[in-house]
């Protein structure tokens, strides 16, 4: 899951949401900090904090039940604005990927 070499895509709803500079860090996150180190899902949830007016986005990972069995947070240099979304979301489907909102997703 989540190999770099796939496509890789950003859903309407997060281009109107978040700077360009910050969809590229969930990329390099998720290439540089979580891969290889955590076993990772089709499905990765990222929560979005104001850390002293910065933005900190924070990988949480869920068991079955929905129950938070992992939290690894990562500063980053982009300022911090409560109109950004709290949560987005990275989905592999096996053959591309896609960050996206909860608003966005099917079960919503």
């Amino acid at each position: 899951m989540f190999e770099s070499n796939h496509a890789r895509y950003a859903s309407y709803g997060t281009v109107a949401a978040l700077p360009g500079e910050m969809i590229d860090a969930v990329w390099q996150i998720i290439d540089d900090d979580l891969q290889g180190l955590f076993p990772l899902a089709n499905l990765l949830t990222f929560k979005l904090h104001n850390n002293q007016g910065q933005t900190t986005f924070e990988y949480v990972q869920t068991d079955d039940d929905q129950e938070v069995t992992l939290r690894a947070g990562f500063d980053t240099q982009f300022g911090y604005a409560p109109e950004l979304p709290a949560t987005v979301l990275a989905y592999d489907d096996g053959d591309s990927q896609i960050i996206l909102l909860p608003s966005e997703t099917a079960e919503h």
